[in-house]
């Protein structure tokens, strides 16, 4: 249907649900993939830049995979940090279901799906991993930012991948100006027409302005 989007909260269109291979975490696994959920078929490029590109997950804690879809980087998450808590966040239920199903075919106890507004208000989180849904309009998806990058634990890092041509240096310069002093923007690297950007939540608030530094 031509309203029917991966953001959409239940897709109308067929589910047609499919296997394939993928590579997550060092490892090559299969999962299960559906229509109405974003790039069912393979990896996008941009998650393949963000997994490429992020060092390894803190061990412990809670970690978030913000915009999961059926859960690259969740996935990668959770194989790579056994004993953290990996929430996979996403208003796409079907998304959701794919993550679970594939959590549980994987042998992976610690991954939470949930809807944004089922993560409990005091939890905070060590990372946040993101390929953010660009085409949802800047206003949903600076609202989507602003609640959940100051939920970061001090000392802990946001990573976000956004395709340059889509508004990479407008979201850093957005991001830079939005947060509170507490915080800097980095763009950690450029590859194949994508930027990641780091965002860092300090362990104090500084009374200088935030940082903005360019690879």
């Amino acid at each position: 249907m031509g309203s029917d989007h991966y953001f959409s909260a239940s897709p109308a269109s067929p589910e047609n649900l499919r296997r394939i291979r993928v590579r997550l975490a060092g490892r090559d696994v299969e999962v299960t993939t559906a229509g109405g959920v974003f790039s069912p078929d393979h990896i996008d490029s941009g998650t393949s830049v963000l997994l490429g590109g992020t060092p390894p997950p803190p061990p412990g804690g809670q970690l978030l995979d913000l915009g999961c879809g059926w859960g690259p980087i969740a996935l990668s998450l959770a194989i790579d940090a056994p004993h953290a808590t990996v929430w996979a966040v996403d208003v796409n239920e079907r998304a959701l279901d794919l993550v679970r199903r594939n959590a549980e075919a994987l042998g992976l106890d610690n991954v939470n799906a949930s809807l944004p507004d089922d993560v409990p208000d005091d939890i905070t989180f060590r990372t946040i991993r993101s390929n953010p849904p660009i085409r949802v309009g800047k206003n949903e998806l600076h609202g989507l930012l602003e609640r959940w990058i100051p939920r970061l634990d001090e000392r802990s890092d946001a990573w976000l991948v956004v395709q340059r041509n889509l508004g990479s240096d407008s979201l850093q310069r957005w991001l830079a100006s939005t947060l509170s002093s507490g915080f800097s923007v980095h763009r950690a690297s450029t590859a194949r027409g994508f930027r990641v950007l780091r965002v860092r939540r300090h362990g104090s608030p500084r009374s200088e302005p935030i940082d903005i530094i360019e690879a």
